[in-house]
């Protein structure tokens, strides 16, 4: 297989020679706004499921967010470790490597996917219980988890790993469009299946929408494929799959870390919502309706971070260490001065924004706190991120585990532990502002490190 000679120095044009802020901005820009219309379309389901202004099915998609949350442990390890085993590859114009590394994340990918519905659809009682679940919210939670992971693990996965295959070489606009037409089609979809004007579904709607927005995702880049065939390095033939040792040990090199650390936010997440849960259905709906809005920013950061994995994987690999130290900074510099404006923004209207969602006094107040308290990680988060990026990017998947495990284990796990004991309820949104805190000024550290290191190091 060869890509044909034109589209190849088109991205051999994006990846050495154009300059830093419009190659950041021609990969980054698409994968934000993809993120965010990601974010949009999360947000509609609890927008249209609070319009019920039913607590107990609004709990019920916040109750089912860890599960969801877990796929990305699959898209991490598929994804996150195919892409950045493509684009090291590319780096050494090792065209073969590409080709094998995308089979092989594509196919993995999709036998996950099947594996996920199936042990979750076995696990049902036993996962509902783990997930806070009582006798009021767990018919419902178990309705929108049949559509969203019963029926709808395999398209949900695929869809995101997909995404990152095609950006992978560059193409990051073709990889938000996919995204981005099943955000869409979800959005268009929820009022008529969650509402009682439409189907009167409630949160079981918000699944059926979710899952056939991804259906249509996915059909969107398998014609893309097509239509591209012998013009990309995406590849999705049974020929190319094998598990050739180097190719499987360069993606679980990244992937794992990737996925463990998504793991780790499962249970962070399930920690959370256990704790509020025990302050009744509208603390748990407001701590869901929070976590939503500041998903919001929290994408931009992880949206530019994933943007310019290609670059800093390319040039890491060609051992251009100028280049990738330039687009770090760069990254650095745009992200974390937006996000200062968001938290001031987010600090001064949180009432205002919670309202959005659900009319309902008890839920505004606690929101309001819930959501302010949240805000404030978002600048260490999009430090903490960039570095994970890099880490990935490179290949180094140990810092990018410890990271992960500093994050959960260590840091926020033990803090919600800590300050709902010290202040009940509202201690809870300041253990990731604390966490990330500490992790920034260590990701600070270890970035200067590796932004020392020789070029000869960086390759080896």
């Amino acid at each position: 297989m060869k890509i044909n000679k034109a589209e190849n120095q088109a991205k051999t044009e994006l990846f050495e020679r154009m300059p830093i802020p419009r190659a950041v901005m021609n990969l980054a820009i698409p994968t934000i706004v993809s993120s965010l219309v990601m974010v949009l379309y999360n947000l509609a389901d609890t927008y249209f499921v609070g319009m019920i202004n039913d607590p107990i099915q609004n709990a019920a998609v916040t109750l089912a967010a860890p599960v969801l949350l877990a796929f990305n442990a699959v898209n991490n390890l598929f994804g996150v470790g195919s892409s950045s085993m493509m684009s090291r590859a590319l780096g050494r114009h090792d065209e073969d490597t590409v080709y094998r590394s995308s089979a092989f994340g594509f196919y993995f990918a999709l036998a996950s996917g099947i594996l996920f519905s199936i042990l979750c659809t076995i696990f049902k009682e036993p996962m509902l219980t783990t997930l806070g679940a009582d006798e009021y919210t767990a018919q419902a939670t178990a309705e929108y988890l049949k559509w969203t992971v019963t029926f709808g693990a395999a398209p949900a996965i695929l869809n995101v790993v997909l995404a990152y295959l095609v950006r992978a070489e560059g193409s990051s606009l073709h990889a938000s469009i996919g995204t981005m037409s099943g955000c869409l089609l979800n959005i268009v979809l929820d009022p008529i299946f969650i509402m009682p004007w439409g189907l009167d579904m409630g949160a079981a709607g918000a699944g059926l929408a979710t899952f056939l927005s991804n259906c249509f995702a996915c059909l969107y880049f398998f014609v893309l494929l097509y239509v591209k065939r012998g013009k990309t390095y995406v590849c999705v033939s049974p020929r190319m799959l094998g598990l050739k040792r180097s190719i499987v040990l360069g993606v679980c090199a990244v992937g794992i870390p990737a996925s463990i650390q998504n793991l780790l936010n499962v249970t962070g997440m399930t920690v959370l919502n256990n704790f509020t849960s025990a302050f009744g259905a509208d603390a748990v709906a407001a701590m869901g309706i929070s976590q939503k809005i500041n998903m919001v920013p929290l994408q931009i950061a992880l949206g530019f971070s994933q943007g310019i994995m290609p670059l800093i994987s390319y040039n890491y690999a060609s051992g251009n260490r100028q280049r990738m130290k330039d687009t770090i900074y760069f990254a650095f510099k745009i992200s974390i001065s937006s996000l200062l404006v968001i938290v001031a923004l987010y600090y001064a209207f949180s009432g205002q924004l919670i309202r959005m969602f659900m009319d309902n006094e008890s839920i505004i107040a606690y929101g309001t706190k819930f959501l302010r308290g949240m805000c404030l990680c978002l600048p260490f988060l999009c430090t903490d991120f960039i570095a994970v990026g890099v880490f990935q990017a490179c290949g180094m998947g140990r810092r990018s585990l410890v990271f992960a495990l500093l994050r959960k284990i260590v840091l926020e796990i033990p803090a919600l532990f800590v300050l709902n004991w010290l202040f009940p309820l509202y201690g809870l949104p300041y253990a990731q502002p604390v966490a990330e805190f500490i992790l920034a000024v260590a990701a600070i550290v270890t970035l200067r490190k590796i932004m020392q290191e020789k070029p000869e190091q960086l390759i080896h």
